[in-house]
Formats: structure tokens, C-alpha cells, sequence
């Protein structure tokens, strides 16, 4: 049983490649020195390949053996409160990291409180950018010498080219959505 598994697996492989190649069976079949009875049956599971023939069809399809034979786990698209990690600090302020393992990626976003008169830490001049949606409160952002004031429904955009940090000058918790490029945390 796990014999055909594996061929109707293998077959049902070299049939998406050869779709995704725009290619017929016989013309993979003249490709591969092959008949194209021996596609048609390979495709539907019927027929083991050699490992000679099969390395060959991976090549000629523009795939490798280690692409063709990894499981190829689907990459998470959504995310929800299991996946988040939150850090909390002294002041309550609370960053949540709501994409987990955004290092890997282009951008890093975080979902962040900032308590009433508190202020989150400086950050350094870096590469990259920065943006953020406040969701309910206000925010004073500084950037170098200049101070922005934030409320919600509004969002900023800025170059991490100088110094910057948060604040919130408000009686109430801020929240705001916060995206970085490249990810720095």
C-alpha cells in the first residue's frame, strides 16, 4: 500500500510540473526519452520510474530532488492570539508580536500599548522604515528635535534615520499598530 501511495504521489507531482511547464505528455515523453504511454501511466500511479528516469523528469521539469521530494509545508497565512508573543515591561507597556517569526520576513508587525505618560525607549538611527496606525489614544512621536502628534485614525510613515521613540501624552492607554522594515526586535 505504501508502494502505490508513494507512485500516485510521485505521479500527481510530474503531472503539476509538467501543467506548470505548459507541456503535454508527449512532449515530456520526447523530452525524457520516454513514451508517452509511460507518462500517461506514471502520472496516474501505475508505473514506478527508475531513479535514473525520475531525476531525469525533475530536471527537465526545472525542479530539484530536494524541491520535489519535501513535503513542502504550507506557509502560515493567518495568524491568531496562540501565535502571538508579548513582552510586558516595568510601566505596563506591552509590545505583541503578532506575525511569530517575522525575522525571516521583510517586515516586522507589532501590535503595542503604551500606558498613559509613558514613553517607550529610544531607539538608534537603522536602516529601514518605519510605520504605524493608532488605534485608540494619541501618540507624540519623536523624531531627532521634531515631536508629531498622533491621534487615532491617524497613521505615520518616517526613515529610522535618526533618533525615534513613542510616547503617549494622553490619561488613557495608546494603541497602535506598528510596522517595522527591516525586522529589528
Amino acid at each position: 500500500m505504501a508502494a502505490r501511495q508513494m507512485n500516485e504521489d510521485i505521479g500527481r507531482k510530474i503531472k503539476n510540473l509538467r501543467l506548470r511547464n505548459g507541456l503535454t505528455q508527449q512532449e515530456l515523453a520526447d523530452r525524457a526519452e520516454l513514451t508517452k504511454g509511460f507518462i500517461s501511466q506514471l502520472e496516474r500511479g501505475q508505473v514506478s520510474p527508475s531513479v535514473e528516469s525520475l531525476l531525469d523528469l525533475i530536471e527537465i521539469l526545472g525542479s530539484t530532488p530536494a524541491e520535489f521530494f519535501s513535503e513542502g509545508e504550507e506557509e502560515q497565512v493567518v495568524f491568531g492570539t496562540g501565535d502571538y508573543f508579548e513582552k510586558v515591561d516595568e510601566a505596563g507597556n506591552s509590545r505583541k508580536w503578532i506575525v511569530p517569526n517575522a525575522q525571516k520576513n521583510q517586515m516586522e508587525p507589532l501590535l503595542v500599548v503604551v500606558q498613559p505618560h509613558a514613553t517607550l525607549e529610544e531607539d538608534n538611527p537603522h536602516v529601514g522604515e518605519e510605520f504605524g496606525y493608532c488605534l485608540s489614544g494619541r501618540l507624540a512621536l519623536y523624531l531627532g528635535d521634531k515631536v508629531y502628534h498622533v491621534k487615532a485614525g491617524e497613521s505615520f510613515y518616517y526613515q529610522a534615520k535618526t533618533r525615534h521613540r513613542i510616547a503617549n501624552p494622553g490619561a488613557k492607554p495608546a494603541k497602535f499598530l506598528w510596522i517595522s522594515t527591516p525586522p529589528m526586535f
